[in-house]
C-alpha cells in the first residue's frame, strides 16, 4: 500500500475516534421528546395528576409529630399567607397528638428561638425544640430524641414546604423512618412549591415508597 495512504489514515483515525466517542456517549433520543433543555421547553411541561391522599392511623407509642418552623418571622401574612392559613389545621392535629400521648418535637430556623414559635402551636414544657436550617436532623439531636423514644414514624407539618418539610422528610426516610405528610399542614409562599414537594416525596429516590400523603383530618391516633 502507498505510504502516503498510511499517513493519511494516521491523520484521519484520531478524528474518527473522537466522532465515534461523541456519538456513542450522546444520550439516546426518546421518541416524541422535542429537542432542547427543560428551560427551552418550560412552557410545555404539564403537571401530573394530583396524588391520592389517604387516611392514616398511627400508633402513638411509635410516632412523633414534628412541627417545623412555624415562627412569627416566617408565618405571617406578608411573607407566607398560606402558612398562616395552615395553622388551624396544625393546631388541631397537635392537640389530638398530645391527647393521644404521641411525642411532639418542634423546630426553629437557624435564626429562630422557641419563643418565636406562634402561640397557637407553641411547645409545652418538656417538649423538645431543635434548631437548624432546612434539614432538622443536621447537627441537632433530633435523631437521638426519636431513637430514644423508639419512634418508627414521623408526622411532618410546617413551612416552608420546599425547605424544612422536604429536607427533613428526605432525612427521615434515609434513616428508615416512615414519613406521613398532611398536605394541609405544609405551606410555602407559592403553590408551585407545595405541588412540587408532594410530587418529589412520592416519586424521588430516597423517599419513594416511604412517604404517605394525607390530610390532618384523615389522621387518627391509636394502636
Amino acid at each position: 500500500m502507498d505510504t502516503n495512504l498510511y499517513g493519511t489514515l494516521g491523520l484521519m483515525i484520531p478524528g474518527l475516534l473522537v466522532v465515534a466517542l461523541v456519538v456513542c456517549s450522546a444520550p439516546p433520543a426518546v421518541a416524541g421528546d422535542p429537542p432542547g433543555s427543560v428551560i427551552e421547553l418550560w412552557d410545555r411541561v404539564k403537571a401530573p395528576p394530583p396524588p391520592e391522599v389517604v387516611a392514616v392511623r398511627v400508633d402513638p407509642a411509635t410516632t412523633a409529630l414534628l412541627v417545623l418552623d412555624i415562627e412569627k418571622r416566617t408565618t405571617n401574612l406578608e411573607r407566607r399567607p398560606r402558612a398562616v392559613a395552615s395553622v388551624p389545621a396544625i393546631q388541631g392535629l397537635l392537640q389530638r397528638a398530645r391527647e393521644s400521648g404521641t411525642a411532639v418535637v418542634f423546630s426553629t430556623t437557624g435564626k429562630g428561638a422557641p419563643e418565636d414559635i406562634l402561640p397557637e402551636v407553641a411547645p409545652r414544657s418538656g417538649e423538645p425544640v431543635v434548631k437548624a436550617s432546612v434539614d432538622k436532623f443536621f447537627r441537632t439531636d433530633l435523631e437521638a430524641i426519636l431513637r430514644e423514644k423508639g419512634i418508627q414514624r414521623v408526622l411532618l407539618v410546617g413551612t416552608a414546604a420546599e425547605g424544612a418539610v422536604l429536607n427533613t422528610a428526605v432525612a427521615a426516610a434515609i434513616r428508615d423512618l416512615e414519613v406521613v405528610v398532611p398536605v394541609d399542614g405544609l405551606s410555602s409562599s407559592e403553590l408551585y412549591a407545595e405541588q412540587y414537594v408532594c410530587w418529589h416525596l412520592l416519586n424521588a429516590p430516597g423517599t419513594r415508597g416511604k412517604v404517605t400523603l394525607t390530610k390532618t383530618a384523615l389522621v387518627s391516633f391509636g394502636p
